[in-house]
């Protein structure tokens, strides 16, 4: 299977080890406008509330409205590659990448 993206992000390791990590997005994605560079969430949605009750009784709904969680973003594949990998790439934000995925064959052993 292979399938079409674009660099989305390049970002540090976290933990300052010798990799990054590459974000992707389908370009079938980008086409159909799903995705919002400037909001990482999908579009932006303001609650109200009139007190502290109603807030925490709508705080599920607003966590399940940012994808699933705090920080977590949907449509995006994120890999994870050694500096020496990134460097003979020479990948940089918004070029088109293709990643080619293939199951291996066992003989049953």
């Amino acid at each position: 299977m292979k399938k079409e993206y674009v660099v989305r992000s390049i970002d540090a390791a976290p933990d300052g080890a010798p990799y990054v990590i590459v974000s992707l997005s389908s370009v079938k994605d980008l086409k159909e406008g799903t995705q919002n560079p400037q909001t990482p969430f999908g579009s932006p949605k303001v609650m109200g509330f009139s007190n502290m009750n109603d807030m925490m009784k709508d705080l599920n709904k607003m966590i399940s409205g940012m994808g699933g969680g705090m920080g977590m973003q949907s449509g995006i594949t994120q890999l994870k590659l050694e500096m020496h990998e990134y460097k003979e790439m020479g990948l940089s934000v918004g070029d088109k990448v293709f990643l080619e995925l293939s199951k291996a064959e066992s003989l049953g052993v």
